[in-house]
């Protein structure tokens, strides 16, 4: 379990979090790829208002709260990785969907602590709603 997440909460919090007000623009998006860069926009959101619960049940597919051992563990792991996270800034560069469009990719280019980095961020859909799946 600590292996999962470090590969995948703190990643996700660290792509995904900003200080300061700063949120994630899902402007230029249109359609499905504006729903994928609202949902880390969400994400973003919850986790600067220390929402583990709402990252849990709304933001992170099941599968992934599944290997988390559940919505409570899930919330646990949360609230420890954002501990971890002081500040940064966040940027929805693109958005790729899948073939049959239920899979997305999103590029996410972050600066944490003067540090430059691009990630990407798989994305599904589950119930008719984009969800955080990994890191890509």
């Amino acid at each position: 379990m600590h292996r999962l997440l470090a590969l995948l909460c703190l990643p996700l919090s660290a792509l995904a979090l900003t200080g300061c007000g700063n949120t994630v623009s899902t402007a230029g998006f249109k359609g499905a790829q504006r729903e994928v860069a609202q949902t880390i926009a969400n994400f973003q959101a919850a986790a600067t208002a220390g929402e583990e619960k709402k990252i849990c049940t709304e933001d992170l597919a099941a599968p992934v709260v599944a290997r988390l051992g559940g919505t409570k563990r899930c919330e646990a792991a949360i609230k420890s990785q954002l501990t971890e996270v002081d500040s940064l800034e966040a940027l929805v560069e693109s958005v790729t969907l899948g073939p049959g469009g239920k899979t997305a990719t999103a590029q996410v280019k972050s600066v944490h602590e003067g540090k430059k980095a691009t990630s990407s961020l798989t994305l599904v859909e589950e119930g008719g709603k984009w969800k955080i799946s990994g890191l890509g």
